[in-house]
């Protein structure tokens, strides 16, 4: 992660920010006996804001959490993962209450202090037997961990690698910390995959000013990448802010807030391109930017068109440099073009001008095509609107995965 002039990156992950702690363990629930019961707890109850899946099938543990949360205010997280106790009715809310009671008990809050988040299978009950266990012995656990690694392993479904990110900065006379971690590779284009994502920060941010904060580098972050274009039952992003680093609070009018709002965007962005990485079955790494627009929203839907493409993904994954194939993405997308106007530079090469195709070097374009990370530049020529998002390719193995999913 390159460095950037007002904040520097650490270790620690979700747990890296002074007043959290957090650890993962084993309670059953995946059969490989990985973790699979994370804990985030604060010292005190503090700030937090979420944002949610808006797909209308919403599992258990989103309409619970989207409930406890409506004070912005909360003590602690509690995750499961390898059941996402999604599609199972009354049973499933009595569950989801019931993880937030037993975590409530063992840290002593209250029951509506405790945020609830699943992630694994849907249409399954859990096993609360087991669960109530896990959650007992997290809770026993926590601050063994000073890395927080073990939670974020914890969230994992059929992630490759554990998605952890932390940065510092200086704001006024404190130091200022972010941290967060994240899960999800497949079922991925939020629009608050499975995905999951938690931050947390030392900074005395409001309740309201989390909101804000949260939602602006939602917008540009976690609501910026695909992976195959479906919107998980589970998705949720949570910022809790502890104040521990000092100093009066922070509200959104404060000095202090766009420093700590950009590092907040900063850390959702950098797991965001991880989620993006870690894609079912994915080779490539894509960068899909669509300038020149009417409108922003514009070029977000000409971008988002070509990243949940299958025909432009397997371009990218077969090392074809198929322009066409982003030339139909834009023009089946609602944006406003102009068919005579724009143009696209597929992985550094320049296709298409005006519309229409001109000549290139398919051999550049192949070498160019072959590297670990591509970029898809369209330029519609009718504004100012602009927008990046980030996807992969569509490969054999994302078949064999979600084929395998369940058996």
């Amino acid at each position: 992660m390159p460095e950037h002039p007002a904040y520097r990156e650490i270790t620690g992950g979700v747990g890296a920010p002074r007043g959290f702690r957090a650890v993962g363990v084993s309670c059953g629930l995946k059969a490989s006996g990985r973790p699979d019961i994370a804990l985030i707890a604060a010292d005190r109850t503090v700030s937090a804001a979420a944002v949610f899946t808006t797909n209308s099938v919403a599992a258990a543990p989103v309409v619970v959490s989207r409930e406890h949360l409506e004070a912005g205010l909360a003590r602690v997280v509690v995750v499961n993962s390898g059941n996402a106790n999604a599609c199972t009715g009354e049973q499933g809310l009595a569950h989801a209450v019931g993880m937030a009671s037993a975590t409530a008990a063992h840290l002593g809050c209250q029951a509506s202090e405790v945020v609830v988040a699943s992630t694994g299978v849907i249409g399954v009950p859990l096993p609360m037997e087991r669960v109530v266990a896990g959650i007992e012995k997290a809770a026993g656990e926590l601050g063994s961990d000073p890395s927080s690694h073990s939670a974020a392993q914890a969230i994992m479904t059929t992630d490759t690698f554990s998605k952890e990110c932390a940065v510092a900065l200086e704001s006024g006379e404190m130091t200022v910390t972010v941290g967060g971690m994240a899960k999800g590779s497949g079922m991925i284009e939020p629009h608050m995959a499975t995905m999951l994502a938690f931050v947390t920060t030392d900074a005395a941010l409001t309740p309201a000013a989390c909101g804000v904060a949260l939602r602006a580098a939602v917008a540009r972050t976690f609501n910026r990448i695909s992976v195959d274009g479906d919107m998980s039952t589970n998705d949720m992003c949570l910022l809790m802010a502890s104040g521990a680093a000092g100093g009066g609070p922070i509200g959104e009018e404060s000095p202090e807030f766009p420093g700590v709002s950009a590092a907040i965007a900063h850390v959702c962005g950098e797991l965001a391109r991880m989620i993006v990485r870690d894609g079912e079955g994915a080779t490539k790494f894509i960068e899909v930017t669509v300038r020149g627009a009417m409108s922003e929203s514009d070029a977000e839907l000409a971008a988002f068109s070509i990243a949940d493409s299958p025909l432009c993904k397997t371009a990218v994954f077969g090392g074809d440099a198929n322009w066409g194939r982003v030339a139909m993405a834009i023009g089946k997308s609602a944006a406003r073009i102009d068919p005579s106007a724009f143009d696209i530079t597929f992985a550094g090469v320049k296709t298409c001008v005006a519309g229409q195709a001109v000549a290139f070097d398919e051999e550049a374009a192949s070498a160019a095509l072959a590297k670990r990370d591509v970029e898809v530049v369209v330029d519609l020529h009718l504004g100012t609107g602009e927008a990046t998002v980030w996807t992969c390719d569509l490969s054999y193995d994302y078949v064999r995965i979600n084929g395998e999913y369940r058996t």
